[in-house]
Formats: C-alpha cells, sequence, structure tokens
C-alpha cells in the first residue's frame, strides 16, 4: 500500500518545545496543540502546527505532549494515515475506540496532578477552556493561556500568512445583499438584547459581507473578523487585499480595519460594554478564548452562531446554482470515467495523480471554474480503504484494472460548490466486493429515500445509511453527512448526518441539535473500508425539501431530499452518459 507521506522524525521538534515548556518564562507540564486555527476547518501552511510538531498532516486531530510523552488523537478516517506518518516518539489514540478517551477527557484523567497545562487561546474555544477548567479542578490543575505559541517559536521555517487578493461575490450569484444580510443579523441582536456580535468564523465573514478570497487552498475565504452592533459594521482585514472594487461594494456603512487591529478593537468594545453597562456581546461558541479573554468574560454571551443558521439555509438563487454547477460538474466527472476507462482497457499506465490531475483539467475547462473544492482522493486497491488518501506524486499506486478505484472530489463554482465519490471497477470484481459496494448503495438509496417529520435530525437519520451494512456486520467510522457551503467550504456546519454528538471538530456542531430544514444542503455518503484491500464509497449532493405527504401527524411539515449530483454510478454507464452529454452540449451550442 503506498503511504500517504513519509514520516517525519520529530525527535529534536519535541526536545525544543520541551525546553520551552520547562523554561521559567512559561513552566507548563503539558501543552494542547490542536490542528485547526479555530476560524477553518482547512488551514494555511503557517498554521499548520500539529502537522509540524507530529508528522501527521491529516486534517483533524490534536497533539497533547507531556516531558516524558506525545499523544496524537484523531477519529477513524485518520487511523491508517496516522499509523504510517507519526514516529516513534508518538502514541496514537483511536477516538472511537473502546476505552479511548478525547483529548479534553485525557487532561484530567492522565496528566499528572497539579499540572499547568498550556494553550494557545486563539486556537482553542471558549467553551471548550471553559469545560476543560472545571474538569481539571479535582486534580488541582489548570489551563493556562500562552503569550506566546511554543511551536511557532520553534518552526524557524514557517510560511508566512497569506494576503491573497479578496473580491465581491455578485448578488447575481448570491441572492441577497451583504446589506440585507447584515440587517438580518442586526434585527437579531435588537431582538436578543444584544450590543453586538463578534463574526469570527472565516467563511461566516466571507458570506455575510460577500466577499470570497484564496487564503486558505481550497476554500474561498480570506483572513478577517467582523464586528457588527446595532448601529454599526466594521471589518477587519489586511488593506493590502482589498481594492477600490471591494471598497465600493462594502460601501461607506463598513467601517475597514486593519486585520492587527482586532485585538485591539475587542478591549476597547470590552470597556465600553462594562463602563456603559450596556448587553452584552454575542460570540458564536466556536469562538476562540483569546477573543473572550479580550473583551472580558463577564461581557459576553457565548451562543450557537446566528450567522451559521442563516447560511445553512440557502435562498432560490444559491440553490438554482447548486443545481446548475452539478449539472456541469457532472459532465466533466463522466467524460473522465469514460475516459479512464479508455485508457485502462488500451493498457495505459497511469497513477492516482495523473488520472487526478486530468479529472482537474475537464473541470477548469468548464464555466464558472474556481478550483477544486478538496485535494482529490484519487485511490486504488488498498489505498481506497484510507478514507482521507491523499496520492502524492513520489509514491502513488498505478491505478489497476482489477483493482476497485474510488475517487472523491469536487469543483468550486461562482454558482456552487460540488463534492462527489464513486466507486468503479473496471474489471471483473470479487463475491466479496460486490457484496459489499451493494450494502453501501443500499444504505444511499435508504438516505436518498428518507422522508421524515420537521424537528428530525441528521443524528437520527443516521442509522438509515447503515442499516444494510449492519446486517452484513459492516460498518464505517465517519459522519454519513455533511454541510456544504454555495462557493465557499465543502465541509459547513451545523447541519449534517452522523453520530457526532460531542467533542465535535470547530466546523461542526453535534448533529443530535440541528434539525434538518428545506434549503439545507447536505452529502450523503455511506462507505465500507476493508484495511489492505479495498474502500467504498458513494457521495452525492442533495438538497432537503418539502415532501407531499398523504398525511400530516402531529400537525408537523414531512421533508424528503433532492439529489442535486449528476454522475453516472458505473463505467458502463459512463460511456452512454459521455454520449449523451455531447449530443445536448452541441444542441444546446446550436440553439444559442
Amino acid at each position: 500500500m503506498a503511504a500517504t507521506a513519509q514520516t517525519v522524525d520529530t525527535t529534536k521538534r519535541l526536545e525544543a518545545l520541551r525546553r520551552l515548556m520547562s523554561s521559567p518564562e512559561f513552566n507548563i507540564q503539558a501543552i494542547v496543540i490542536p490542528s485547526e486555527d479555530q476560524r477553518n476547518e482547512y488551514i494555511a501552511a503557517c498554521d499548520g502546527r500539529r502537522a509540524f510538531i507530529s508528522g501527521f498532516d491529516g486534517s483533524a486531530g490534536c497533539a497533547v505532549v507531556t516531558p516524558d510523552n506525545a499523544y496524537l488523537f484523531t477519529d477513524g478516517r485518520y487511523f491508517l494515515q496516522a499509523e504510517k506518518q507519526l514516529d516513534a516518539n508518538w502514541s496514537l489514540m483511536k477516538q472511537g475506540l473502546p476505552d479511548v478517551p478525547i483529548w479534553q477527557d485525557f487532561l484530567y484523567k492522565n496528566v499528572a496532578k497539579n499540572s499547568r497545562i498550556g494553550v494557545d487561546p486563539t486556537l482553542v474555544t471558549a467553551a471548550d477552556a471553559d469545560a476543560i477548567q472545571k474538569s481539571l479542578k479535582p486534580c488541582e490543575s489548570e489551563l493556562v493561556s500562552l503569550s506566546r505559541n511554543l511551536v511557532d517559536l520553534i518552526w524557524t521555517e514557517r510560511p508566512p500568512r497569506p494576503a491573497r487578493t479578496v473580491f465581491p461575490l455578485d448578488v447575481e450569484y448570491s441572492g441577497e445583499s451583504h446589506a440585507e444580510k447584515i440587517d438580518r443579523l442586526r434585527s437579531y441582536l435588537k431582538k436578543g438584547d444584544h450590543h453586538a456580535m463578534i463574526v469570527s468564523m472565516l467563511d461566516e465573514v466571507a458570506w455575510l459581507f460577500n466577499l470570497r478570497g484564496s487564503d486558505i487552498r481550497y476554500n474561498p475565504v480570506f483572513f478577517a473578523y467582523a464586528i457588527v452592533t446595532t448601529d454599526k459594521t466594521v471589518l477587519f482585514v489586511n488593506p493590502a487585499q482589498i481594492d477600490d472594487t471591494v471598497r465600493a461594494h462594502l460601501g461607506e456603512e463598513v467601517d475597514i480595519r486593519s486585520y492587527d487591529s482586532f485585538f485591539l478593537y475587542l478591549k476597547e468594545l470590552g470597556a465600553e460594554v462594562g463602563i456603559s453597562r450596556k448587553s452584552k456581546v454575542l460570540i458564536g461558541d466556536k469562538t476562540s478564548l483569546a477573543v473572550v479573554e479580550a473583551i472580558g468574560a463577564d461581557h459576553v454571551v457565548v451562543a450557537r452562531s446566528p450567522v451559521a443558521d442563516f447560511k445553512s439555509i440557502k435562498n432560490a438563487t444559491e440553490i438554482e446554482g447548486f443545481r446548475q454547477c452539478h449539472i456541469r460538474d457532472g459532465a466533466a466527472l463522466v467524460r473522465y470515467f469514460a475516459w479512464l476507462q479508455d485508457q485502462l482497457d488500451n493498457g495505459a499506465q497511469l497513477d492516482e495523480c495523473q488520472v487526478a490531475d486530468q479529472l482537474e483539467r475537464f473541470r477548469s475547462e468548464l464555466d464558472l471554474f474556481r478550483g477544486l473544492s478538496f485535494a482529490t482522493i484519487s485511490a486504488t486497491g488498498p489505498n481506497g480503504a484510507i478514507v482521507h488518501y491523499k496520492p502524492e506524486p513520489a509514491d502513488c499506486a498505478v491505478v489497476q484494472k482489477d483493482q476497485i478505484y474510488l475517487c472523491d472530489s469536487g469543483g468550486q463554482y461562482t454558482d456552487g460548490t460540488t463534492d462527489v465519490t464513486r466507486t468503479l471497477h473496471f474489471g471483473t470484481p470479487t463475491p466479496e466486493e460486490r457484496r459489499a459496494f451493494t450494502r453501501v448503495l443500499q444504505g444511499h438509496i435508504a438516505i436518498d429515500m428518507a422522508v421524515f417529520p420537521s424537528g428530525t435530525t441528521g443524528y437520527v437519520i443516521d442509522a438509515f445509511a447503515r442499516r444494510a451494512l449492519w446486517e452484513d456486520g459492516l460498518d464505517y467510522r465517519h459522519g454519513t453527512g455533511h454541510g456544504i457551503g454555495h462557493f465557499l467550504n465543502v465541509h459547513e456546519g451545523p447541519q449534517g448526518i452522523g453520530v457526532r454528538i460531542g467533542a465535535v471538530p470547530v466546523f461542526l456542531l453535534a448533529y443530535n441539535n440541528t434539525p434538518l430544514k428545506p434549503g439545507m444542503i447536505l452529502s450523503n455518503e455511506p462507505g465500507y473500508y476493508e484495511d489492505g484491500k479495498f474502500g467504498i464509497r458513494i457521495e452525492s449532493v442533495m438538497i432537503v425539501r418539502e415532501a407531499h405527504t398523504p398525511n400530516r401527524f402531529g400537525d408537523k411539515d414531512y421533508f424528503k431530499f433532492e439529489t442535486l449530483t449528476m454522475v453516472c454510478p458505473s463505467p458502463q454507464a459512463t460511456r452512454t452518459c459521455h454520449l449523451i452529454v455531447a449530443i445536448c452540449t452541441t444542441a444546446v451550442s446550436h440553439t444559442e
């Protein structure tokens, strides 16, 4: 099996980190190094601290380092990858398995009594910090906010923070002006008697102001914060990233300040609220501890972000954009699968990276294409069992006609975002492979056909996808579906389908807390993975819409899903689909 990356020797890095931990300036007995920057699931290279210190570069995970040990916590999507990338300095903590605690619980259960546990307050949520602080009291330990990030101090070749150009998203694609969105938020604040709201999640800032960027690969976001009060709107962004077009788009009602001035402004805001005894400042429950410390804990209210909820319900323009971009994206994918079948039939030797590059070329020819929505998972045979496998040119495998091929890919378009997985076999699959694929397909269809009453959450629906697999004693270690942004992050909360309850990644809330509502966009992606043999996943994007049922028990509305993805499910069908796409494209061009 090809490795997803080379193992990194972390001995010297850990030695340098531990010297800082024991120094008089910091004097900590443990340090927590999360993967996220608490404002976006995916991160810029300069924020890859957990990957630097551990060598594991999966998108989800948390490192805990003590004077004698180093622990890497991650979930089932990354067990195989982490086992390959971590060196002997690290212990892999497989979250979700029996007797394996989440990292938050590990701190009070395993770290020595009377310990000072260091965190960068910009990288841990205020809600997490409060819960951890309370859990540490019985062992007389405490969480300590560090004035400087210790990993940064030893990372001598740390990449600079990106500062790429920001651009407006026209209302033709957003369906609602930024002024209308801000008015909606302002009305929410007045209704709840809040003085202001801090908007810190990068996709929320981008959505609220109808702006997009490219500071983080695959994510059309930019580094920024925003503060909306009942009478003022302030956007904190690097001035070098915006031009007169953006300033004209925002208008005079948006006060633009330097990104670096944000925390100083927060302190002034906290003082203003404290002196005047105004109503408190609302912050989302994924906001960092640093924000709370700057304003003052007595001056904030922590709650679910209304911007996240607004953003999760797509308007008519956004929904139509999703439909249109999926038609174009589907055409590129069936063209790709037909091309790949022909290449393999003719004896071509192509590796996983080469074929993924060809898929990107097909997508790049489409109207409104802006780039990929994530790194393409192009996996043949046993590599498909690594849920978030990323092929590397130096050591990726050659696609084999007699092995299962799993392709999980997506595109960013001005009118929407796509995410689709298809699992194909270009030869003759084994009975074991056929049965596993059938069970996954049955789960996919069960979600597609589901009808459910209002108030139902993705936590409840998750079992629909697993029932057929469970009948064979099979299962998978990832969620069944995630929310998807509109020309935004391919993973979006709070909506989703899965058994996620607590200790979730910052980009998602617990799925049992979020009822599914019309206008929400989600993925449908059950799977099965046989370590060392193959991986199977079938993923489509769908929208929640009203269902017309003969009855309305409990006087409730009933909902169902409409599938947006248009990709033929088998290599045999791709030939027909490819021909149909070519004919339709020709007909449309003649009509125009």
